[in-house]
C-alpha cells in the first residue's frame, strides 16, 4: 500500500507533466462551439488527480475499481481528495485522461533493460465475440482476433518486461494483427538488448 507521502509525490510529478501537456496541446485543439461549452461543466477532479487515483489503484493491487473508489478512496482519503465525483462520472473522466496518462507511461515510467527480457500479449475485449456485429464501441477500429484462449473482438496489448517484472515498453494493436508485427517495429524494442523471451507466436525466420 502506498503511503500518503508517496501519493503526494506521484501527484506532484503527474501535475507538473499535465501542466506542460496542456500548454503543448493548447494550440492544437479545435475550439469548442458554444453549445458544447455549455454542456461541459467544470469538473471537481483535475486530470492530475484522476491519473494519480488510477496509479494508486493499480499499484495498491486492488481488484475492483468501483469498490476501491467508493469504499476506500471516498472514505479514507477525503483529506487528500476532498472533491471527488460520483463513480459513474469518474469512469467518464478516465477517458479524458487516457492520452496524458499513456504519454506519462511512455516517457517517464519505463524501467531499464537488464539483458533478460520477456514479451507477451493479452487481448483487450471491446465486447463479447457474439456481439461483434452489433457493437458500436470502437466501431471501425476494433477487429476480430484469436489468442491462446480463443477468439475475441477488440485489441491486443503487447508488453515487454525485464526479469524483475518492470515494464520496458508496450504497444496496442488491432486484434487481427499478427503477434510478430510489433517486433518488426524497431522503435518498440530499440532499448532492448541481450535475450528476449516469448512464445512461439513471436517466432519467424526474418525476426530470428
Amino acid at each position: 500500500m502506498l503511503s500518503i507521502d508517496k501519493i503526494t509525490e506521484i501527484y506532484y510529478v503527474v501535475d507538473e507533466f499535465c501542466k506542460e501537456f496542456d500548454k503543448t496541446m493548447a494550440g492544437h485543439v479545435l475550439p469548442e462551439n458554444n453549445e458544447k461549452k455549455r454542456r461541459n461543466r467544470p469538473c471537481n477532479l483535475t486530470d492530475s488527480e484522476v491519473i494519480t487515483i488510477m496509479i494508486f489503484f493499480h499499484v495498491g493491487q486492488f481488484r475492483n475499481l468501483k469498490h476501491f473508489y467508493t469504499q476506500y478512496l471516498q472514505v479514507h482519503l477525503t483529506k487528500e481528495f476532498p472533491k471527488t465525483v460520483s463513480y459513474n462520472r469518474f469512469v467518464e473522466l478516465q477517458q479524458k485522461a487516457t492520452m496524458p496518462m499513456a504519454i506519462i507511461l511512455k516517457t517517464c515510467c519505463f524501467g531499464n533493460c537488464t539483458g533478460v527480457s520477456f514479451i507477451d500479449s493479452t487481448p483487450l475485449r471491446a465486447c463479447h465475440i457474439r456481439r461483434e456485429r452489433s457493437n458500436k464501441l470502437f466501431k471501425g477500429i476494433a477487429t476480430k482476433g484469436q489468442c491462446s484462449i480463443g477468439w475475441f473482438f477488440g485489441f491486443k496489448l503487447h508488453l515487454i518486461i525485464n526479469d524483475k517484472g518492470v515494464i520496458l515498453d508496450f504497444m496496442l494493436i488491432q486484434g487481427n494483427v499478427d503477434d510478430r508485427e510489433p517486433l518488426r517495429n524497431k522503435s518498440f524494442h530499440d532499448k532492448i538488448f541481450g535475450k528476449l523471451f516469448g512464445d512461439k507466436g513471436y517466432i519467424c525466420k526474418t525476426l530470428f
